[in-house]
């Protein structure tokens, strides 16, 4: 990795996301499960990402089977719990992938400026990133499990910029949702709405091939 060069580039480190710009889950299984069951596809998800739900889990202060029986408790005046629990587990277990080209670019970000992964993700991340062989993608990962605060908190873009060892304004954010975006704009930092990998090939054509 070459040092920061500020007076030539739009940017001197790049700050991403996880899930839905690097990590895709597969959600039909589940969503099969859901038509069996007579419920709405959707419905798990729905429940399970409720930040009364969710957000203990993104914190790190419970454990994803401990999330399951939460997803379970709350689909149960739907269903009977054995099949809200399955439903849970169907979202819990969901097999996942990382998208190869976005996976090359940021290798290719990393071997110019530093990279610094930060994810609402849970205390499961390290495994997650290892069994997709990326444990060495970034040169750093800021998750909420871990650092006890979850985006679009400004804390947690505050770590990230301080573990790039760039100033914010000199950070590149990128995610797939919308108001994290804007918490990072509002720190000075250069924002990208992710929706495919267009939109960061584009910002990214600066850097040498190589």
């Amino acid at each position: 990795m070459t040092a920061p060069e500020t007076s030539s580039r739009p940017f001197d480190a790049v700050l991403c996301d996880l899930d839905n710009v690097i990590r895709f889950y597969d959600l039909a299984p589940l969503a099969e499960l859901e038509r069996a069951v007579g419920v709405a596809e959707g419905t798990t998800a729905e429940v399970a990402y409720a930040p009364e739900v969710d957000l203990p889990l993104l914190l790190g202060k419970i454990t994803k089977e401990t999330w399951v029986d939460s997803i379970a408790s709350a689909l149960s005046d739907q269903m009977p719990l054995t099949h809200a629990r399955e439903l849970g587990m169907a979202l819990a277990d969901a097999p996942f992938r990382a998208d190869d080209v976005v996976v090359a670019m940021l290798r290719r970000v990393r071997r110019h400026m530093p990279l610094v992964l930060v994810t609402n993700a849970t205390l499961e991340l390290e495994r997650d990133l290892e069994s997709m062989g990326l444990a060495d993608l970034a040169d750093h990962v800021v998750s909420s499990a871990r650092v006890g605060v979850a985006k679009p908190d400004q804390v947690i873009y505050e770590i990230a910029a301080e573990r790039a060892g760039v100033a914010a304004h000199q950070c590149l954010f990128v995610d797939d949702r919308w108001e994290n975006v804007e918490a990072a704009v509002s720190l000075g930092m250069t924002g990208v709405h992710y929706q495919g990998s267009t939109d960061l090939q584009k910002l990214l054509d600066f850097l040498p091939s190589n």
